[in-house]
């Protein structure tokens, strides 16, 4: 499987997660405070809630129904009640283009 095309750097928003979907697979994907562009798996794994409704903090995205926050580079809870990581997919940017493989899945 190669990249897929998931979306535009410049639509992205600081801190504003967004949800795409590439071969059935949900993906948010976030532009933190430093600019740097992240895709981890959109669905929380204590509950079956998308993280892309949630909010950024720093360097992690927060589950909005259960408070959970998820490193946005290791998939990694960093609190209660979520304690199974979410998976982190590799972004590569071509030109203004968001490029994610959704079947590979980042080594961290």
């Amino acid at each position: 499987m190669s990249a897929h095309r998931a979306c535009s750097a410049s639509e992205l928003e600081q801190d504003t997660p967004l949800r795409v979907e590439l071969d059935g697979v949900a993906i948010a994907i976030v532009k933190d405070a430093d600019g740097i562009i992240h895709a981890i798996g959109d669905r929380c794994t204590h509950g079956d809630v998308s993280l892309s409704e949630g909010f950024v903090e720093g360097k992690t995205l927060e589950c909005w129904a259960h408070g959970s926050q998820f490193s946005l580079e290791t998939g990694v809870p960093q609190n209660l009640p979520a304690y199974e990581p979410v998976p982190v997919y590799v972004v590569e940017i071509d030109g203004d283009d968001v490029l994610i493989d959704p079947t590979v899945i980042k080594e961290v």
